[in-house]
């Protein structure tokens, strides 16, 4: 198999779930802001339901450790493209309509 195919099916697969791991890290955000808004609304103290805030911050730190490594995933598979030769661009015409949550990382072109 062409290896330059492989790599452009690769780097797809790459861009959509470092979409996806951005997408989950915003609704994540959103729904902190809906529990704060909802807390407010019904007029419950701070320490109502805290314990759920926490575990949510534990959440949304564990999806910024996931698009860390995903950064760190980026990284490797253009070395790995390197080392077998490909020079090949993978450029924006190959990756998937991404959100305005993503940022430039996943923006960031594999070659």
């Amino acid at each position: 198999m062409d290896k330059v195919f492989v790599a452009k099916r690769v780097a797809k697969k790459l861009f959509e779930t470092e979409a996806a791991v951005d997408g989950a890290l915003v609704e994540a955000a959103e729904l902190m802001g809906e529990m704060l808004k909802a807390r407010k609304d019904v007029s419950t103290s701070l320490v109502f339901a805290d314990d759920v805030q926490v575990k949510m911050m534990e959440a949304m730190k564990a999806l910024s450790e996931a698009r860390t490594a995903m950064v760190a995933v980026h990284t490797e598979l253009n070395d790995a493209k390197l080392r077998l030769g490909i020079r090949t661009k993978m450029g924006l015409e190959d990756k998937p309509a991404i959100s305005a949550a993503t940022d430039s990382t996943a923006m960031r072109d594999v070659g």
